[in-house]
């Protein structure tokens, strides 16, 4: 089975993640931080992934801890799950609007860590959230998968529907590429036969 679980445990954060690839969408998201929580809940229902995340942080400093450390657990665990990644999809791009938004997003399951962010927010915040933390979670996402994640906005004014058009492409191109592909089958998409 494609899943991983993780703990990590710091001075700013105390975090438990598990994560299955071949799940119907389900989750329970307890970040201590509500906007982050709804972007982690809309990831998991349309990637179709099954996540649970439990977080204790410094929220009365910021939540920057919180963001960069459920990021970095979430990309450890996707990269644990798929294993040698034999026979996947390997590449994966989307188009998905959302009322004003309309995100691209293009991923290679490639094995390294690239992040390419096009995306102009205009405004500061959403709520109490810092607007500058959704690039931070993509960047240490592709940190710790090693995945090459092309992120662009193509049109949108409202901030929080940028934001979660983003979460979405995202959750899309992930699970897409992540899916078993029957051409492949036990074969290892890379010319050079592994993706590590």
């Amino acid at each position: 089975m494609r899943t991983s679980g993780l703990t990590r445990k710091t001075n700013e954060t105390k975090i438990s993640l598990s994560l299955s690839l071949d799940g119907s969408g389900k989750s329970n998201i307890v970040t201590g931080c509500g906007f982050f929580d709804h972007m982690l809940t809309q990831f998991a229902k349309h990637s179709k992934f099954d996540l649970y995340v439990s977080c204790e942080s410094d929220t009365d400093v910021d939540y920057h801890h919180t963001v960069e450390d459920v990021a970095m657990l979430l990309g450890r665990a996707f990269n644990e799950a798929l294993g040698d990644r034999r026979g996947i999809n390997r590449f994966a791009d989307a188009t998905i609007p959302m009322d004003d938004s309309l995100i691209l997003a293009a991923v290679d399951i490639s094995g390294r860590g690239y992040l390419a962010f096009d995306v102009p927010f205009l405004s500061e915040r959403i709520g109490d959230f810092d607007v500058e933390l959704v690039e931070e979670f993509f960047m240490t996402f592709v940190r710790n998968s090693s995945v090459t994640l092309h992120l662009r906005k193509l049109a949108g004014n409202n901030s929080h529907h940028t934001a979660e058009c983003l979460f979405k492409a995202f959750a899309r191109v992930l699970r897409d590429a992540s899916s078993l592909d029957s051409a492949f089958k036990n074969d290892i998409p890379s010319a050079k036969g592994v993706l590590r």
